[in-house]
């Protein structure tokens, strides 16, 4: 009977998933006017652009100003959309990613980590001192990465998009990613080698 109920569940879940209009059919009741397709549409993708941004510039005021610019730029193209042409979430990465690299250029020097995360109040105050201490970590040997390398680490393992849309983003060939995201986690891994222990690493080697 727990099974049973577990799997109407699961078909219910599904079903309604079935029932969610796409990004194209959003963008497209937006650009006739439907501003409820809007929210839909902005909800579902304004978060994922900000975490690329995040990750991106470090900043989390500079990402917030990036997303909406891409958001932007997303309802002005709405009119002349072309369903099927391109994925609305490719695209839009790919705006992201252009914005955050003009803007990485105009503003180069003296970047810090400014990625703060939601507290839970569950972890200890020394868990979330080595979480955050991790975190800005990561960023700072992000920021490290040649401009390519670091985006396509972004998407492929921090946002996990799947390689041909990572290629579809970055306008670049499927293997051209998988060097690109082999070469970024390597260099990667050299920046934190020697910050494993500080960071509490040193007990968990493979």
């Amino acid at each position: 009977m727990e099974a049973l109920t577990s799997s109407s569940t699961s078909i219910r879940s599904q079903s309604r998933a079935a029932d969610m209009p796409s990004d194209d059919t959003l963008l497209g009741l937006f650009a006739q006017g439907d501003a409820a397709a809007a929210r839909i549409l902005t909800d579902r993708l304004g978060p994922r652009c900000l975490s690329v941004a995040m990750r991106m510039l470090g900043n989390r005021a500079e990402a917030e100003d990036v997303t909406q610019d891409a958001m932007m730029r997303l309802w002005k193209v709405a009119p002349d959309w072309v369903s099927g042409q391109a994925k609305v979430s490719t695209w839009l990465y790919r705006v992201t990613m252009n914005l955050c690299v003009d803007h990485l250029r105009k503003n180069k020097p003296d970047r810090l980590a400014d990625v703060p995360e939601p507290e839970d109040g569950s972890p200890s105050v020394a868990d979330r001192m080595q979480d955050e201490a991790r975190k800005d970590a990561l960023q700072l040997a992000l920021e490290q990465l040649p401009e390519r390398q670091r985006q396509a680490v972004i998407l492929r393992h921090i946002e996990e998009l799947p390689n041909p849309e990572i290629a579809g983003v970055m306008g670049i060939s499927v293997e051209a990613v998988e060097s690109l995201t082999a070469r970024g986690k390597r260099a990667l891994a050299g920046i934190l080698a020697g910050r494993r222990e500080e960071l509490g690493y040193d007990d968990d080697r493979r």
